[in-house]
């Protein structure tokens, strides 16, 4: 085994150690190797990547309109500069069908993702599966065993009636695990008592996104939570602050939106080397 498979190989094994209820994985998605390495330097035990910020940065919007290509380029320049376990956002897996699907598994892999995100969107469940399938048969042929995250929309995209939303989405949840999913992430639910019921009836790790208003991570823990991302949110609170610091600037010509900027010598610092 080569030492960069020995590496990928403890990722993966350490990735998978931290998804425990009593003492949830917290994850700050990061778009680009900078925004990794800040995170990494605060602390975190491994870094997510945002499919929606990597899309922005990029010149594009979320939602599968970026390119496999340019997805996987930006993930390698991810797990380039941190030392953690990376998990990749990989929307939909990138392809009209599940062979594409585990060829984008596949790359994602060797460019050293230790976890695989996946959402079904709009897909049936069905279709959906069929491509946790062909990402699972992936990690297998290549010898790799990665978490690979199942990601439901029904809440997020406010999919069918409200009061069957919760029964839709654990039984979606249960045709993924049985389809090779190791944990549910069900983004767009903050309120407890579903968040709770969720956990309860899900027999994997389950994840949700977080932000302003909702349950700290202690409190998602206590309900059964093993996986807390904020998403886009990251990259969204960066983008808030170049919109504050170009209307101040350009309105006031004042200079208050920059006070809490990394010191040019830290950024510096944190890149220097990798």
């Amino acid at each position: 085994m080569t030492t960069a498979h020995a590496v990928h190989a403890a990722h993966v094994r350490l990735f998978r150690s931290l998804h425990t209820p009593s003492a949830p994985l917290a994850l700050a998605n990061a778009w680009d190797a900078a925004s990794a390495r800040v995170v990494e330097a605060a602390g975190a035990p491994a870094v997510a990547t945002t499919s929606a910020g990597v899309a922005w940065a990029l010149g594009s919007v979320d939602g599968n309109s970026l390119d496999r290509d340019r997805a996987l380029a930006a993930l390698a320049q991810v797990t380039a500069v941190v030392t953690v376990p990376v998990t990749a956002d990989l929307e939909d897996g990138y392809g009209a069908g599940p062979a594409e699907v585990g060829a984008t598994v596949t790359r994602a892999l060797a460019a050293g993702a230790a976890g695989i995100n996946l959402e079904d969107g709009t897909r049936s469940p069905a279709d959906f599966a069929t491509r946790l399938t062909a990402a699972r048969d992936a990690a297998d042929k290549a010898g790799t065993d990665p978490f690979l995250n199942a990601r439901i929309d029904t809440y997020l995209l406010g999919l069918g009636a409200p009061e069957h939303r919760l029964t839709e989405t654990l039984t979606r949840a249960h045709h993924y695990v049985a389809a090779g999913a190791d944990g549910i992430f069900v983004p767009g639910v903050t309120d407890p008592a579903t968040i709770s019921a969720l956990a309860a009836e899900i027999s994997v790790p389950l994840n949700v996104m977080a932000g302003p208003g909702a349950p700290s991570v202690a409190e998602l823990g206590r309900l059964g939570v093993a996986r807390v991302s904020l998403g886009s949110g990251v990259a969204q609170a960066a983008y808030g602050v170049v919109g504050r610091a170009a209307r101040e600037l350009l309105a006031g010509g004042t200079y208050d939106a920059l006070a809490d900027a990394v010191p040019y010598p830290e950024m510096q610092g944190l890149l220097a080397g990798r």
